[in-house]
């Protein structure tokens, strides 16, 4: 045990040795302090400010006009991303020697040929720890990976970032196994929320969200199986897109699993602005991936239906409010119903959407998540000696006393994803029986998770982002408001639990617990619509923004 415990004590001495040289001195927090998200920003000048509050489409725009330099903007974000790295725990790799030469280079070619690079020129992007990076090591989460991952090539969508002149300066935490929607492991240790630091940030893509919240980071890159893009999107107050499987390139990615296919991940942004989400999707699909990739469909980016090209006058929107499983805490119907009451006034048809099968649709995914029982998760914990985080213990005890299925399972349970796929897909099309326009709706508004960002090893209901990797239609997460605990305000009381876990998550509501922490919702579109569902969501914001009360 003395030899893991040296791992992990190395690879955090390592990456302090690397951020220490970029340090400007210590931040004092005082130990009683809740809300960490300004801390970091503590130390910056005036410029620097004005910088790392830029959303990337800014930043790009502002290099390109040499408002900025790029080594400028690089030294901004790094010095809140060291100091976020202190306040949260965000980070796992470092690069930023060569971040700052490449910086250097950029910045000496658009002065010699008045030209950017690329669409990203300048733009620093950090990037989620399993995704590769040529020559850094890439543990993922595990101790026994630690050191014996180095990558020996780039990521498909790093080669594309780098191509389109972004800067690569940062990995940033997952959790152990991945499969977790909080960010722990035994190789970093735990991340924490900014706004409120005894709640999680979210995961797997938790660092990511941790980083870009307290402005370290102004477009990260993140990836999404059961909600690892959209809870922390959602936990730290950032938009964040999970497209539809074949659409963005996966390929260069490292974890386990690795070959299974009965469910699929995918890559997406983590973002300031719904704006840079069509920005990183547009950056991708141009670079034609599907030639180097054959997994990806030949999909282009369709520029004018981002912006909302095609778009109906009205639009027709399914709201849920409850799954069926766990009704969500009260500030998040709070949120669903001002949206409701926003689109009615603006004349937008809506409706709501009847939940259809949300338990069986998880007890499925969970299954093909761990066909083989978990077994490749327990050996590769135990080949790095090290125990079980609590998250993990929780996601492995759904196949917990089970064997691996056989072949002959596989092909049934894959018969079962599909038709579970067509029965919700005849449920989207029935909608037209309830709309004005008599057409089906154009999308659906609903909760991200049944709480805001909980109390750390606490989440126990994926249901609200999992459903919808299991029928493969993209969901986009975007921020609504801060939740404010204060001693005036009242509640309606929630149902009757139905089931024991709804009961758990019940028992957890107590406006103390949830102070400062964001509220967002989720669109989710058809499938392979990314760019209607952004531009969508465009229509949805300036609604709000125009008439909510």
């Amino acid at each position: 045990m003395i030899e893991i415990q040296d791992v992990a004590a190395r690879k955090r001495k390592e990456r302090e040795a690397k951020l220490s040289a970029y340090r400007k001195g210590r931040i004092y927090v005082p130990r009683d302090a809740i809300d960490l998200s300004q801390y970091p920003l503590s130390k910056l000048t005036e410029t620097e400010r004005i910088i790392v509050h830029c959303d990337a489409t800014a930043i790009v725009d502002l290099i390109r006009k040499r408002v900025y330099t790029a080594q400028e903007v690089l030294r901004a974000f790094v010095k809140v991303a060291v100091a976020a790295q202190d306040v949260t725990n965000c980070l796992s790799e470092v690069l930023l020697d060569e971040a700052f030469h490449q910086a250097s280079k950029l910045d000496q070619y658009l002065e010699n040929t008045g030209n950017v690079i690329g669409p990203l020129h300048g733009l620093p992007v950090s990037i989620k720890d399993h995704i590769k990076i040529k020559g850094l090591d890439t543990s993922s989460g595990y101790l026994g990976w630690a050191y014996k991952t180095v990558a020996d090539s780039d990521a498909l969508l790093v080669e594309i970032l780098r191509n389109a002149g972004a800067i690569l300066y940062v990995k940033t935490q997952t959790p152990q196994t991945l499969l977790s929607l909080e960010t722990d492991n035994n190789v970093f240790g735990k991340t924490i929320n900014p706004f409120n630091r005894n709640l999680t940030p979210g995961g797997s893509s938790g660092g990511e969200g941790a980083l870009i919240a307290c402005h370290g980071s102004p477009m990260g890159v993140g990836t999404d199986i059961g909600g690892s893009i959209r809870i922390p999107a959602a936990h730290c107050g950032l938009y964040g897109l999970k497209g539809s499987v074949a659409r963005l390139p996966h390929s260069g990615l490292l974890g386990s699993h690795d070959g299974m296919d009965a469910i699929v991940g995918c890559v997406g942004p983590l973002a300031r602005s719904a704006r840079d989400l069509e920005l990183f999707c547009r950056v991708m699909l141009d670079a034609e991936p599907w030639l180097n990739e054959p997994a990806l469909l030949e999909m282009p980016w369709k520029r004018g239906v981002a912006n909302g090209e095609g778009l109906p006058d009205k639009l027709a929107i399914a709201i849920l409010f409850d799954d069926g499983v766990v009704t969500p805490h009260p500030p998040i119907t709070q949120a669903l119903n001002k949206y409701k009451h926003a689109l009615a006034r603006a004349g937008h048809d809506v409706i709501e959407w009847q939940a259809v099968d949300h338990q069986n649709g998880w007890d499925l995914i969970a299954k093909l998540y761990l066909l083989d029982g978990g077994a490749e998760y327990h050996e590769t914990i135990r080949a790095g000696g090290e125990s079980e985080v609590p998250q993990t213990e929780w996601i492995l005890k759904h196949a917990q006393g089970r064997d691996p299925y056989t072949p002959a399972d596989i092909f049934k349970l894959n018969l079962e994803r599909e038709a579970f796929r067509s029965k919700a897909l005849a449920h989207w099309n029935a909608t037209q029986q309830r709309t004005v326009s008599g057409r089906p709706v154009d999308a659906i508004l609903c909760p991200v998770a049944p709480t805001l960002a909980p109390p750390h090893n606490t989440t126990s209901w994926w249901g609200y982002t999992s459903h919808w990797n299991l029928l493969d239609l993209p969901g986009v997460v975007f921020p609504v408001d801060r939740f404010t605990a204060t001693a005036s305000a009242t509640y309606p009381p929630l149902p009757h639990s139905r089931n024991d876990l709804e009961n758990f998550i019940h028992s957890q509501w107590n406006p103390t617990t949830y102070d400062n922490t964001p509220i967002s919702l989720q669109l989710v579109g058809r499938r392979h619509n990314e760019e209607k569902l952004l531009a969508m969501l465009n229509v949805l914001e300036k609604v709000f923004k125009e008439n909510a009360f």
